[in-house]
């Protein structure tokens, strides 16, 4: 009898997949390199393979989360060539429920279950009960969501903010925004705001190619270069993050995601993160009160699908046959 719900976290480098009832709490997570895998299909299929014939029984639907525009009937992830259509893919499984999220739509979710020692804080005052939350963060791209509550509920606004254009408020960020557009044409958000872009950051001001793995154990190290690029990093991370943060109205609080964020979570507070942050005149006063908060759970995405595969898991019918 189908009782359960495969959920993901799909990024545009790596998976994580797991399963829950009506819980809403994940178990039997696994972890996949998107690399390995020519698509959703493969992946899922290969996922499920793993769990057994059993597990597979039980599995009645899936929420995945995808690191794009999920509002459509066709997915397509916006950093990989992967794709699909919604229908095809409730149909190829013969799954009775099927929804797809902005990864940062399931991380929105998650947010209210995240604990104190799930968060890093990085400044602020008291957060206004009630009042809109700002989700946002670098990984193989740039997310952003709200999290608005409605009387009891909760609603989620998502956005493609790291398509958003990025300019320049000092010289040296005139420089590196320069050095981008000889590169990649306009500049937008993420093109400085992921992983690749702490990597583009760091040759445009060392002139030595390093992965953004390197650069961070670099400016762990304590080299000068290294963390020159990550506070250069930081101050264009605090200065988007503030812009968001005023057009959300986001008063109960910033959370920062992605595994960018988590890596650089030793520097914020020694960076100029905070002070871009808040330089935002004449709106300073309110963006000193927001406190934000570095997410550190290492699956923060599949906690917030797991609360939206536990709603899905109370509406299984036994045997119902998906045609």
């Amino acid at each position: 009898m189908p009782h359960l719900i495969l959920i993901a976290d799909i990024g545009g480098t790596s998976s994580r997949l797991a399963l829950v009832g009506t819980d809403g709490a994940p178990r039997d997570i696994q972890i996949h390199r998107n690399n390995d895998f020519a698509g959703f299909k493969e992946m899922i299929a290969a996922d499920l393979d793993q769990r057994g014939d059993a597990a597979r029984a039980t599995v009645g639907g899936a929420v995945l989360a995808v690191a794009g525009p999920a509002d459509g009937e066709v997915v397509k992830l916006t950093n990989r060539d992967w794709s699909f259509s919604k229908r095809d893919m409730r149909r190829h499984f013969g799954w009775q429920k099927f929804a797809a999220v902005n990864d940062f739509e399931a991380l929105a979710h998650g947010v209210p279950a995240l604990g104190a020692p799930d968060l890093v804080a990085v400044g602020g005052g008291t957060a206004m009960p009630g009042a809109p939350l700002l989700i946002c963060g670098p990984g193989t791209g740039f997310g952003v969501a709200g999290l608005i509550s409605a009387g009891r509920q909760r609603l989620v606004v998502t956005g493609e903010g790291g398509r958003a254009r990025l300019g320049a408020t000092t010289a040296e960020e005139a420089r590196v925004v320069a050095h981008m557009q000889e590169e990649t044409g306009p500049v937008v958000v993420e093109h400085a705001l992921s992983g690749s872009g702490l990597g583009r950051i760091h040759t445009i001001l060392s002139g030595t190619a390093l992965s953004p793995e390197d650069v961070i154990a670099a400016a762990t190290r304590g080299e000068s270069a290294a963390r020159a690029s990550c506070d250069m990093f930081l101050r264009l991370f605090g200065r988007i993050a503030g812009d968001l943060a005023l057009i959300f109205n986001a008063r109960g609080g910033v959370f920062l995601g992605g595994g960018v964020s988590a890596g650089l979570a030793p520097f914020f507070n020694g960076s100029p993160f905070r002070e871009a942050f808040e330089e935002h005149p004449p709106h300073q006063p309110r963006l000193i009160e927001t406190p934000v908060h570095i997410i550190m759970h290492a699956t923060p995405g599949l906690i917030g699908c797991g609360q939206l595969g536990g709603r899905m898991a109370k509406t299984l019918r036994p045997n119902l046959h998906v045609v």
